[in-house]
């Protein structure tokens, strides 16, 4: 409507020449949920709230370093065991000396993985991320576990976790459900824990779950093959385009020399150690060292140059120590992956595959699996569930070697990056086209939507998300009385857009046929 004037003189008016335009939103933004030493900064309770930030010194501030006034948090300290054995036991909790075997064992109590998890997703390039703390660590239980039984800490609940993964329901910028310790609640417990995960992807249409295969650890090949039998089978079927599975667990360095020491051995009982390393009256150094452990009940000596002096002095605890870090740094590879995707996406895009990359601060995996155990694991006939494999290849390290939504058996949507480039799509026209909630239905709205959508997907295909050898290859975008939409659209006030995209795929097979010409003859 045209302005009234009514004081002579000049008006200026400013004209927009653009329409608005589609703000890309975020693609890899991983949501952390688990237990944290504390959840306070500052005075006030972060347990159970979702919280933004932007580093891993952020991540100590607020659940690690101790506050004003308070005493000194629980930080996260595992503890082993160490037994005689004549069993047969997994390579990985076994150590020999003196032509005798031994085997380490964890407090089950003492696990929790998500403050490795968010240091691994931080050493692979992560940036923003969301931390929810559904509470602190627990007693520890002071024994060992069983090597027969899995790993379950008793002081992690299905109902926390599920807490934490509800409280996401209103928190719009998260793309990836990551939750280390799933793997350390009961079978029945992780099942429901999945399956709630991967519903709520699917109904909120902004996120993807991130699993971790329980067992990940067991190098024993019936082991692990039961536990993805296990695991396909409890993981249900709602949502499976919005999950991806990795499998094996991770061996990192991310615990030093130096970080761990004879605190986390026997919960501490010096006198349980003492009797293991055996000192000799030959060996002075050891029982000097062992005088003082026992004489620095005033702290009056670090633990660190005790612990060195242990090292220095008893090769079998050398040979101990060594063993404990390689499980203390075991870790399940969900927090591992939400750094490569946030890498992949800063670097690439969302539309390219996270895959034949690898995982920084990864020495290793403790299941080397080959080709035709990974082709079992990569399409599954029955359940049509993928998991995706890291692998170690020789000369160039941990690999991920896998692209595959649990959805394997989806010609649309079988591929990770389909999924999260229909995901960034649609989260961000949707954004851009509700300004427009309101506007009067007719040719001018059309023709802007069909504008800033279009000039959004050009962009895009000129980057490369989109296939097509030009723009029109590439996507359609439709917005019109008798092309999208009825009069009777109009007089119920609806506005139909409709918008097709050629997405690319990886190449997952690379397929090379060799030839073998005969000589022609003069």
């Amino acid at each position: 409507m045209a302005a009234k004037y009514k004081t002579p003189g000049v008006y200026l008016t400013e004209v927009n020449a653009f329409p608005n335009s589609v703000a890309p939103v975020a693609t890899a933004i991983p949501a952390f949920v688990g237990y944290t030493p504390q959840a306070e900064y500052q005075g006030e309770s972060y347990l159970n709230k979702p919280i933004k930030i932007r580093s891993w010194i952020e991540f100590l501030a607020f659940f690690c370093y101790p506050q004003k006034g308070k005493s000194q948090p629980q930080q996260y300290s595992p503890n082993y065991f160490v037994n005689s054995t004549k069993g047969d036991i997994a390579a990985k909790n076994q150590l020999s000396f003196a032509q005798r075997d031994y085997v380490i064992s964890p407090d089950p109590s003492t696990i929790y993985y998500l403050y490795l998890s968010v240091m691994l997703f931080y050493q692979n390039g992560g940036g923003d991320a969301y931390i929810v703390s559904v509470g602190n660590y627990g007693e520890p239980s002071g024994k060992a576990l069983k090597h027969t039984d899995p790993l379950v800490n008793s002081n992690v609940s299905l109902n926390d976790l599920l807490q934490g993964l509800y409280l996401l329901k209103k928190e719009t910028e998260p793309t990836m459900y990551i939750f280390p310790e799933a793997t350390l609640l009961s079978a029945s417990e992780y099942a429901k824990l999945t399956q709630a995960m991967l519903r709520q992807c699917e109904e909120l249409g902004t996120a993807i779950s991130i699993l971790d295969v329980p067992c990940g650890g067991s190098p024993d090949q019936l082991d692990y093959a039961r536990a993805i039998e296990d695991f396909r089978s409890r993981t249900g079927n709602n949502g499976l385009s919005y999950g991806a599975a990795y499998f094996p667990f991770l061996y990192t360095n991310l615990l030093q020399i130096g970080d761990l020491d004879y605190t986390n051995l026997f919960a501490g009982d010096i006198e349980q150690l003492e009797a293991l390393l055996n000192p000799k009256d030959s060996d002075p150094a050891l029982k000097n060292v062992f005088d003082m452990i026992k004489g620095n009940k005033d702290q009056s000596m670090a633990v660190d140059q005790l612990n060195h002096g242990l090292l220095r002095s008893s090769e079998f605890y050398t040979i101990i120590y060594s063993k404990l870090l390689d499980l203390a740094n075991l870790l399940p590879p969900s927090g591992g992956m939400a750094g490569v995707i946030s890498t992949n996406d800063m670097m690439k895009g969302v539309w390219y595959s996270p895959a034949n990359v690898s995982i920084a601060s990864v020495r290793g995996v403790p299941v080397s699996l080959n080709d035709a155990q990974q082709s079992t694991l990569n399409v599954d006939a029955f359940s049509g569930k993928s998991i995706n494999a890291i692998r170690t290849f020789p000369g160039v390290g941990v690999l991920v070697w896998g692209a595959r939504t649990l959805d394997g058996n989806s010609l649309d949507l079988k591929y990770i990056n389909v999924r999260r480039m229909l995901i960034y799509l649609e989260q961000s026209c949707k954004i851009a086209v509700k300004t427009y909630a309101f506007e009067p239905n007719n040719q001018r709205t059309w023709t802007a939507l069909n504008s800033i959508i279009s000039s959004f997907l050009i962009d895009l295909w000129k980057q490369g998300g989109l296939a097509g050898a030009s723009a029109q290859d590439a996507f359609q975008v439709e917005c019109g009385l008798g092309i999208t939409m009825s009069a009777v659209d109009i007089l119920e006030g609806r506005i139909v857009l409709s918008i097709k995209v050629a997405l690319t795929r990886p190449a997952e097979f690379v397929v090379i046929t060799i030839q073998q010409q005969m000589t022609k003859s003069a």
